[in-house]
């Protein structure tokens, strides 16, 4: 675990949330169980498997060795997530965690839960396909899929968005997404639909067309969405929401598919959208093999 601890020596504290140390993209030898993210003002380190006391212990003196000579005399406040098959925990090692909880990222604010649940609120690996909704949002409708907490609709209205339709099965989760568009002063230029999107279509493009479609669904969630069956019901729908040079993201964080499982989807089911680029990762999020990271593709209506 050497090369976390490494990690946790460099580390700086920054205002906004970002990952610190990604272990899981098999760049670190023996440390692939291993991430740790900064949600200001806590550290979440998570492993992936089950880890001794000994080694918690070990994390704790490299992170309070190292948040003394950042914040001397700042109580250090640490969270730690076992997410081992039947292993599942989260413990609070130290300090407290706010109530609410909130992070920033890029000029907006998102509410955060670190002590429960396995997703903390905010995906810190989209933070570049947030950014680049942001630029690209001015005056557009945009289309939020699979909506979750809405970071992607705060961003696009911070960037000028006329108007965000958010739609996500989790009614809780787009509770959250309502109070980050409060909590950023938004004006009220978002929707918020609790509905499957399979079972919503007519809604969705009455609403349309859209200038920008962001979609990001869970991989595989039985009884919601498998992406090997139900991604092209997507894209083959993308034509006649989109409006003419309109914008779509297309995200996948699968290790098992890679860009072509969506490039070989797009020529079958939506021929006329034109591939534009992958967006990059965050950096932190570094891996041995890109195709197994998250992957952002960009295509543009004909």
């Amino acid at each position: 675990m050497q090369a976390l601890l490494n990690a946790i020596a460099q580390m700086h504290n920054t205002a906004d949330a970002h990952r610190v140390f990604h272990g899981r993209g098999g760049v670190y030898p023996g440390c692939e169980h291993w991430t740790l993210d900064w949600f200001a003002p806590v550290w979440v380190l998570t492993s992936f498997k089950s880890v001794t006391e000994e080694e918690l212990a070990l994390c704790q003196s490299a992170l309070q060795a190292r948040w003394d000579t950042l914040a001397p005399g700042e109580p250090l406040n640490w969270v730690f997530q076992c997410r081992a098959q039947g292993e599942a925990e989260t413990r609070l090692m130290a300090g407290s965690v706010p109530e609410p909880h909130v992070v920033t990222e890029q000029g907006a604010r998102y509410i955060v839960h670190v002590m429960r649940g396995q997703n903390h609120g905010l995906f810190l690996d989209m933070a570049n396909g947030r950014e680049w909704l942001k630029a690209h949002s001015k005056h557009e409708n945009i289309l939020n899929l699979f909506a979750y907490t809405c970071a992607f609709s705060v961003a696009a209205l911070q960037g000028g968005a006329a108007q965000v339709v958010n739609l996500d099965m989790s009614q809780a989760a787009l509770a959250v997404g309502q109070q980050n568009h409060r909590l950023n002063d938004l004006p009220a230029k978002a929707r918020f639909l609790g509905h499957d999107v399979f079972k919503t279509w007519g809604k969705i493009t009455k609403m349309g067309p859209y200038g920008v479609i962001v979609i990001d669904p869970p991989s595989y969630q039985k009884g919601s969405f498998i992406a090997t069956k139900d991604y092209i019901k997507l894209i083959r729908r993308l034509p006649d929401l989109l409006e003419p040079q309109g914008h779509v993201l297309l995200c996948l964080n699968a290790p098992e598919l890679d860009t072509q499982f969506l490039h070989q989807q797009v020529a079958e089911a939506a021929p006329a959208l034109r591939f534009v680029e992958r967006l990059a990762n965050p950096a932190a999020f570094v891996d041995i093999d890109p195709e197994k990271s998250l992957k952002v593709l960009h295509y543009q209506n004909a």
